[in-house]
């Protein structure tokens, strides 16, 4: 392990220590808080959507929400250990077979929905089941 990926360690296990982030995956239906600045006042801003990607690996990891709005497709890219992001929240767990859901974007209506799963992982962490 090089001296960089030392760092990226020591500085990932401190955002790790304050931020509580659940344990996700493409499909999942999550909602973010992000902290929007306007002018000289900041407020916080939820954003619910379906987690289409995750990509990246330790600090550099981001995942990508898509959400109807209006009827019109967004897709917004968040760096998971932002320090614009509050809190992000498992709204529901999706039964889905890919990793990367870019197909999502070609869908409209009925088939655009997605299974919620009811078997295997609950909405609680992995790590609190062990303790």
């Amino acid at each position: 392990m090089n001296t960089l990926q030392k760092f990226e360690q020591k500085q990932l296990e401190k955002l790790k220590a304050d931020k509580e982030i659940p344990d996700f995956s493409a499909g999942d239906t999550i909602r973010v808080s992000v902290k929007v600045r306007e002018g000289t006042r900041e407020r916080v801003q939820a954003y619910e959507g379906v987690c289409i990607s995750i990509k990246g690996q330790g600090i550099n990891t981001s995942f990508t929400v898509r959400k109807i709005s209006y009827g019109e497709g967004v897709e917004r890219v968040f760096p998971l250990y932002s320090p614009r992001l509050e809190k992000i929240e498992l709204v529901r767990r999706g039964s889905v077979r890919r990793a990367k859901l870019y197909y999502m974007r070609d869908r409209r209506g009925k088939s655009a929905r997605i299974a919620e799963r009811t078997t295997g992982h609950s909405i609680e962490r992995r790590e609190d089941k062990k303790a």
